[in-house]
C-alpha cells in the first residue's frame, strides 16, 4: 500500500513513525506537509519517534508537493480541524475514488464531509486515543497506548470493508492497537465526550490531563462540561454506551503523563480546536434547545488565550 499521512503535528508523526517502523518492503509511507520549508528541514532531520525504550529515527519522506506525490491507496488525515477545507483542497491530487480517505480530527465538524459524499474517495472516519507530545517540530513523545477505531458513516460496499480492514490490519501490525466498528459515529461522540471534558480545561489550567484530577475545581468542571454534552447527545438521540463521566475521567487518569493537543498549542502559541469540539456542544445545544453555560464558559477562556497568541504573534511580526 501507499498510505499518506498529512499534518505532521504530533498524531501525524505518531502514525507516520510506528507505520514506517513495521511495514512491509513493497509497502511505502509519506509525510505530507503543506509547508516547504518545513518539509525540506524534517527530510534531512528524519521523524524522532520517542517512547519508553528509547528515540529511533525515522528517515520517511515528507512532500510539499502532492501532485509530485500522485494517487495514494490510502490517506489519514490527521491536520487540525480549522485547517481541514484547506488541507483537502491540497490534497486533492493524492485522492481518486479508490483512495481510503480517513478522517482522524477532534470534534465532530468533519462528519459533514461524509455525509454530503462530495469528495472523490472513499470516506471512513477514525478516532484515536493514542497519547502523542509533540517535543519539536518532527519530535514526538508516545506518552501513553490506546485504542484507535476506524469505521464508515454508512455501510461500505464489499471491496471498501476489505479496504478498511487492510488499512486496520496495517495498523495493528504497526503496533497500534486498531478495531473496525459498524457505528462510528457513536465511537467519535464516545472521543468528543472525552474532549469536552479535558481539552479546554488542560489549556485553561495549563496542566496535563492527570494533573487536572488533582484539582476538586477542575474535577467538578470536567464532569459539568460533560454532562452538558451528554444532554445534547440524548436530545440528538445519539446512542451512548458507557457513562461518559466516567469514562472521561479513566482517560484522565490513563493518558496522565500526556499534554493535550489543545495545550500543546495554547504553549505553542497556536489557534486552537475549541470550536470543533465545545463548540459544536454549544452550536448542537443551540440547535436543540438545550443551555450550555458550562461549555459556553469554558469557550470564552479558551478564545480569551488564543487572543494572548494573537497578540504575541503580532508582536513577533513586527520585531
Amino acid at each position: 500500500m501507499r498510505i499518506g499521512i498529512i499534518g505532521p503535528g504530533a498524531l501525524g508523526c505518531l502514525f507516520a513513525a510506528r507505520l514506517y517502523l513495521t511495514v512491509n518492503e513493497q509497502d511505502q509511507i509519506l509525510l505530507i506537509d503543506h509547508r516547504a520549508q518545513r518539509a525540506a528541514e524534517l527530510n534531512k532531520q528524519g521523524i524522532l519517534y520517542e517512547s519508553e525504550t528509547g528515540t529511533e529515527r525515522c528517515p520517511i519522506v515528507v512532500s510539499s508537493s502532492p501532485e509530485s506525490v500522485g494517487r495514494l491507496d490510502a490517506l489519514l488525515s490527521c491536520v487540525k480541524s480549522h485547517t481541514l477545507e484547506q488541507s483537502l483542497q491540497f490534497a486533492a491530487p493524492l485522492l481518486s475514488p479508490s483512495t481510503l480517505l480517513l478522517f482522524l480530527q477532534n470534534g465532530i465538524g468533519h462528519l459533514k464531509y461524509g455525509e454530503q459524499k462530495r469528495l472523490p474517495a472513499v470516506i471512513a472516519y477514525a478516532t484515536s486515543s493514542e497519547g502523542a507530545t509533540c517535543l519539536a517540530p518532527g519530535h514526538i513523545l508516545h506518552a501513553g497506548k490506546g485504542h484507535t477505531t476506524l469505521g464508515f458513516l454508512s455501510p461500505g460496499d464489499r471491496g471498501e470493508d476489505e479496504q478498511l480492514g487492510k488499512l486496520c490490519t496495517t495498523l495493528q501490525n504497526a503496533n497500534l492497537d486498531s478495531s473496525v466498528s459498524g457505528d462510528i459515529r457513536t465511537r467519535l461522540w464516545a472521543k468528543l465526550f472525552v474532549n469536552v471534558g479535558i481539552n479546554a480545561l488542560t489549556a485553561i489550567y495549563n496542566r496535563t490531563n492527570g494533573q487536572l484530577l488533582t484539582s476538586c475545581a477542575a474535577r467538578s468542571r470536567i464532569k459539568t462540561l460533560v454532562r452538558e454534552a451528554e444532554k445534547v447527545a440524548l436530545a440528538l438521540r445519539i446512542p451512548i454506551e458507557e457513562d461518559p463521566v466516567t469514562a472521561t475521567l479513566r482517560v484522565c487518569k490513563k493518558t496522565g503523563r500526556n499534554i493535550s493537543s489543545m495545550l500543546q498549542d495554547i504553549r505553542n502559541l497556536r489557534a486552537t480546536e475549541i470550536d470543533a469540539i465545545n463548540g459544536e456542544i454549544s452550536r448542537l445545544g443551540r440547535e436543540t434547545g438545550i443551555a450550555t453555560p458550562y461549555n459556553d464558559e469554558a469557550i470564552a477562556q479558551v478564545k480569551k488565550l488564543e487572543d494572548r497568541y494573537l497578540v504575541s504573534r503580532s508582536d513577533t511580526n513586527e520585531n
